[in-house]
């Protein structure tokens, strides 16, 4: 599967001399992602109508071939929805990060509707809903297992999730952003709800929510 173009953004407005090398340096390492890539498959959905999608209709997406590791990408109100099945080893290494993170325990509740209040933001563990832009500044991250190539290389303790080229914002695989960086707070889980094991609709509240 091809990777997603990533931007090469200018540093120029940036004073700090180690900032602008570390993001030259990212912006060098994310742009050889494209290689390791072939072991992060991704399937884009069958999208609804422009009209639909302009509307801000609820989109529904099947999962049911959905393999561990792979996403799914879909629109919805404009945005880049992900779709993200996680293994167990990526579930039991989330608790491993509470210390290094801003918001572990998904405080800030306009991120995420009350039934993703919880260790994997998630209604089903195995599966992450969540809306592909940075809350920093809008740019939509890159989404880098622990098993690419170039991961060491963005975080020496790097266990797979997303990160941001443009200005080098670090997010885990229940989309949690990591202390330290541009971002304020953790990707937006949309509202979603599951109408069977291989069917999930994005967009509207899951029941009793």
């Amino acid at each position: 599967m091809s990777a997603q173009s990533v931007t090469q953004v200018s540093t120029d407005s940036i004073d700090d001399k180690s900032k602008r090398h570390f993001l030259i340096a990212a912006t060098t390492v994310v742009g050889g992602i494209g290689a390791g890539f072939a072991a992060i498959p991704f399937i884009l959905s069958l999208q609804p109508s422009a009209k639909t999608r302009a509307a801000g209709a609820p989109v529904e997406v099947d999962i049911g071939k959905l393999e561990m590791g792979q996403r799914i990408i879909v629109e919805w109100r404009g945005k880049p929805v992900w779709v993200v099945r996680r293994s167990e080893k990526n579930l039991a290494d989330l608790v491993t990060l509470d210390s290094q993170l801003r918001d572990p325990n998904s405080e800030k509740i306009d991120q995420q509707p009350v039934y993703a209040k919880n260790a994997g933001r998630s209604i089903k563990s195995e599966y992450l809903v969540v809306v592909g832009i940075c809350t920093h500044l809008g740019c939509s991250p890159s989404y880098v297992t622990e098993e690419d190539p170039v991961a060491k290389t963005l975080r020496a303790d790097w266990k797979g999730g997303f990160f941001c080229p443009c200005h080098g914002s670090f997010f885990d695989l229940a989309g949690r952003v990591f202390q330290g960086v541009p971002a304020p707070t953790n990707l937006v889980v949309p509202p979603h709800k599951y109408l069977s094991d291989t069917r999930v609709i994005v967009g509207v509240d899951a029941e009793g929510a």
